[in-house]
């Protein structure tokens, strides 16, 4: 006795796309549509499973197998696809479109009911805001160059030996005075007229370091230098050398009564500083 088994074959449209559930997915295909009633082996329905497909599993129709024959044979048949391309899932597609509002073609908000109808008055705005803040930075400037400027200017006590006042009258006529002025010796000598005479005596065109007495003493009785020697910074001594002037005992220069090198290695007269000589005192820086 020969058995057949028995074999149907269903033509589908190519399936292009999976769901998420991995179920294949062909357009055409509604799977909300009822499917086949599947008796079951009790003869009810399987909890309405035929009239209602699920799209997150696969169809009992879509795969089924019924009994053909006494003798146990069986007929299979498959109602599926082999997916041809791959499945894509997207996270969007659309692009949520803006609306710029009934004249707007291009979908970006109109904002011309913001704008304003008069352009001068906010340029005017515009410039005053950006002056104030010039002249918050250039005062903020001048107070940070002020504050700069004022820790580079000397201490109370410098500014205060800036400027010495001798009285005059104090020093008797032929001796010397000597005062400190910047941390330097001030010699102040208040001459004779012997001592002005000789001084003015000298052929001063012939000295080392040539310099008139007038050049050298605003008024011919007083006399005011630095008391430094101008070879290595040495004190003179008064009323000494060859000279009657000054003399340096570190390396024996001499000086006549006007403060000129007269001999010794020293190089140059001695200096006079800045000074005035007013209402009897002489004032010095």
């Amino acid at each position: 006795m020969a058995y057949r088994a028995l074999r149907t074959s269903v033509n589908l449209p190519p399936t292009v796309r999976a769901l998420p559930s991995g179920v294949p997915y062909a357009l055409h295909i509604s799977l909300n549509r009822p499917s086949p009633l599947t008796p079951s082996t009790d003869g009810h329905d399987d909890h309405g499973s035929s009239h209602r497909a699920r799209s997150d599993v696969a169809p009992k129709w879509a795969s089924r197998t019924t009994t053909t024959s006494s003798a146990g044979l069986v007929a299979r048949t498959v109602l599926n696809a082999p997916q041809t391309l791959p499945g894509r899932r997207l996270l969007h597609t659309t692009a949520v479109a803006r609306d710029g509002g009934a004249t707007s073609t291009t979908g970006v908000p109109d904002f011309g009911a913001y704008r304003t109808s008069n352009e001068s008055a906010n340029r005017a705005m515009s410039y005053f805001m950006v002056g104030s803040m010039g002249v918050i930075a250039a005062s903020a400037a001048k107070s940070s160059v002020t504050d700069f400027l004022g820790t580079m200017a000397a201490s109370a006590d410098v500014l205060a030996l800036a400027k010495v006042e001798v009285d005059l009258s104090t020093i008797p006529e032929g001796k010397n005075v000597i005062i400190k002025w910047r941390g330097k010796p001030v010699f102040i000598r208040h001459r004779t007229a012997d001592e002005i005479e000789e001084a003015k005596s000298v052929d001063w065109k012939t000295l080392r370091d040539p310099e008139a007495d007038d050049h050298r003493a605003k008024e011919p009785e007083w006399l005011v230098m630095l008391g430094v020697c101008t070879h290595l910074g040495c004190v003179p001594i008064g009323e000494s050398g060859d000279y009657g002037g000054w003399f340096c005992p570190c390396h024996g220069s001499h000086y006549d009564i006007s403060g000129r090198i007269r001999k010794g290695p020293a190089p140059l007269n001695l200096e006079v500083p800045p000074y005035d000589l007013a209402d009897g005192k002489v004032v010095i820086g």
